[in-house]
């Protein structure tokens, strides 16, 4: 993808989001970590490009922050859509926390060289998904303790009470369905780079 279209793309839906937010605090609660990653990839452009299917997909997980953000999670529309009653988008949320940072540790092992063994890869990728998915949950917890009834809408819960535990469980589904779909298209990338 074009890196001017990118940064249209990302800058249009940012500005949309802020526009009229539902809650500003749980607005910037769910935009701050695609602020930092773009902050990221700006300082690392140079030293260390990704592939443009990482490029991509990083968009796309801002993009689902974004839209979390403005709405927050329990009241995007249409997020009903398995007729369950609850509000799922977060459940995409939580899939992509999965899916995308599997790619992101995936091109970072097998650049630096961390792991050769095919079977450990996998492993050590799921496992940083997980450990990050669960770390995100802790977050969530700290600023629910620190900040009381304002979190709620950060939180999302929706009065779920196994939702941290199937939070991880769709970060996991999201980091093995990563190294299923993408890694025989992410492999040519990779060699190009390498």
């Amino acid at each position: 993808m074009n890196k001017i279209l990118w940064i249209v793309i990302f800058s249009g839906v940012f500005i949309w989001s802020a526009i009229d937010p539902k809650d500003y605090f749980t607005w910037f609660l769910e935009v701050f970590p695609a602020v930092i990653a773009v902050l990221i990839l700006f300082f690392t452009e140079k030293s260390f490009p990704l592939t443009p299917l990482a490029y991509i997909f990083i968009l796309i997980h801002a993009i689902i922050l974004m839209v979390g953000g403005h709405y927050t999670y329990a009241e995007v529309p249409y997020g009903d859509f398995f007729a369950t009653g609850r509000n799922n988008y977060d459940k995409i949320g939580h899939l992509a926390q999965g899916f995308i940072p599997a790619l992101i540790a995936r091109e970072i092992l097998i650049r630096k060289g961390v792991i050769q063994a095919k079977n450990w890869l996998n492993f050590f990728v799921v496992s940083t998904c997980l450990a990050i998915s669960a770390f995100y949950e802790l977050i969530e917890w700290w600023v629910a303790v620190l900040s009381g009834e304002s979190a709620e809408a950060f939180l999302g819960t929706q009065g779920y009470m196994w939702d941290t535990q199937s939070d991880m469980a769709l970060a996991l589904l999201g980091a093995i369905l990563s190294l299923l779909l993408l890694s025989r298209v992410h492999d040519p990338q990779l060699k190009r780079l390498i």
